[in-house]
């Protein structure tokens, strides 16, 4: 259900007049710095499997981001733009890393 919600919602945004409108996809999210999801399954799922996700991300850096990584790439975006309308993760991470995006 929430991903047809989720498609019907970018849709909507990409037809409207906006100068530019960008999905972001990122999939797994590592968070960073202390941040604790308010969903109690979300957190025992970081808790139990934190560290082989942060060993994941290290091997495979492109199939999932961090707080700190989608927070700078969403900055980026609202502010210079970006060439594609959809991010997944390694999309994301690379906007993050640009410096003149």
């Amino acid at each position: 259900m929430w991903a047809r919600v989720k498609g019907a919602t970018e849709n909507a945004l990409l037809r409207m007049p906006f100068k530019a409108a960008f999905m972001l996809r990122p999939g797994v999210i590592i968070p960073l710095d202390g941040i604790k999801s308010k969903t109690r399954s979300y957190r025992l799922f970081y808790d139990v499997l934190g560290p082989i996700l942060r060993l994941m991300h290290r091997v495979r850096p492109g199939s999932m981001t961090t707080t700190e990584t989608l927070g700078l790439a969403m900055l980026k975006l609202a502010r210079s733009g970006g060439s594609e309308p959809v991010l997944d993760a390694a999309a994301i991470n690379a906007a993050a890393k640009t410096r003149h995006l």
